[in-house]
């Protein structure tokens, strides 16, 4: 008995440790990332002050540290770039309503605390903005949000990511509580759509005309599962219940989706801990363990677990991807910086010239450092460890 209560505490103090040691990774990134990128529009390769949403996901993770240390420095890191891309009557620096692109809404998620610091009207006006976009928005006839006007008839499992946490906040934030059964029907009508019973997974995207290339002619889905828009789609289901009442009767499907992936990604995650550019295929030539999915999922478990959405076995899932990423992925720079590689630039469907969603598309994106749609989840994922 003795024996089994020393070795029970020798465990919980391996865990105590791995997790205090990620929050320092994480820290210690966040400080990497601000020393190459000293003004927040410069994060993700940025050549121009702009409202991007790989900014946003890059400024939300500096909101996380700034929360979890209470060093301002994170703030004003946000604020800054705040500050100087929304002028005083709430319009966003190169923001063009006309193009109903979903992409800008996520920046918007960094507003709320710049605006309960600041007390500034003005970003009260751009998030009233961007919801105001989302209510004239196109749809699908089952009424969910169309990525972009471009992309017509389409979903994408990004988009949920981009818009629809932001637009719980604002219900919870303002008081709208009838955006909460939009917010909850985007993620049904998605999962309807996108979802694959055979592997547990979900298709990139789905559309509903049926007439793009890349679409199955019979389903609308396209034809792989791209591990980035997957590590969205997870991310947006954990962070959305944060502002989902409790008594919600359709709060429980939500959850019930966040355990299906739970149970069905272990199945394709590495030996090394990370996940493949293409879920599925990593036998397949070509393809390679990617930076932004492996940090996603390595959050979005961590944080189901904290919540208490998926059982307290699945941390080490996360905990497995952590050390993968810091063992194989994450370089010191000489100047004390740190850099995760293998990060996938960009991935979409369409487009000129078009993108098929074939794997060979997939595999054939560049491949850079220090892409903020990898750097931010890591960081944040690190933060969850620690909780």
């Amino acid at each position: 008995m003795k024996q089994k209560i020393v070795l029970v505490i020798s465990l919980a103090i391996v865990c105590f440790s791995q997790a205090t040691l990620a929050q320092k990774t994480g820290i210690w990134f966040a400080d990497s990332e601000m020393k190459r990128a000293p003004q927040a529009w410069q994060l993700d390769h940025g050549k121009r002050l702009y409202f991007g949403y790989a900014q946003g996901v890059g400024c939300l993770a500096m909101l996380k540290v700034w929360k979890e240390t209470h060093d301002r420095k994170y703030l004003d890191y946000v604020i800054q770039w705040a500050d100087t891309i929304i002028n005083d009557n709430g319009e966003i620096h190169l923001y063009k309503v006309e193009t109903y692109n979903i992409d800008y809404i996520n920046s918007g998620k960094v507003l709320f605390d710049v605006y309960r610091e600041t007390g500034n009207e003005k970003y009260k006006l751009a998030m009233d903005r961007l919801v105001n976009q989302m209510k004239l928005h196109p749809r699908t006839l089952e009424g969910a949000f169309w990525h972009k006007l471009i992309y017509p008839y389409q979903i994408w499992l990004d988009g949920l990511y981009m818009g629809s946490p932001f637009l719980a906040e604002y219900a919870v934030t303002f008081n709208q509580p009838e955006l909460i059964e939009d917010v909850i029907n985007q993620f049904l009508v998605c999962a309807k759509h996108t979802y694959d019973e055979k592997t547990g997974l979900y298709y990139h995207a789905w559309d509903e005309s049926k007439k793009q290339q890349w679409a199955n002619k019979e389903t609308g889905q396209s034809p792989n599962f791209w591990g980035r828009s997957i590590g969205w789609w997870f991310m947006a289901l954990v962070d959305v219940l944060d502002f989902i009442p409790a008594d919600h009767p359709q709060r429980p499907e939500l959850i019930g989706m966040i355990r299906g992936l739970a149970e069905s990604l272990p199945a394709y995650q590495d030996k090394t801990g990370l996940w493949y550019q293409v879920l599925d295929k990593g036998d397949k030539p070509g393809n390679y363990l990617e930076a932004s999915v492996s940090s996603m999922f390595m959050y979005s478990y961590a944080k189901a677990v904290n919540k208490g959405y998926i059982d307290q076995k699945y941390r080490r899932i996360a905990e497995k991807a952590y050390d993968g990423l810091k063992k194989e992925l994450i370089v010191k720079n000489e100047d004390g910086t740190l850099t995760l590689t293998q990060c996938c630039s960009v991935g979409g469907l369409g487009g000129n010239p078009y993108r098929d969603g074939s794997f060979e598309y997939y595999i054939s994106e560049k491949i850079r450092d220090n892409d903020s749609k990898a750097t931010g989840p890591f960081i944040m994922g690190c933060l969850e460890l620690k909780k």
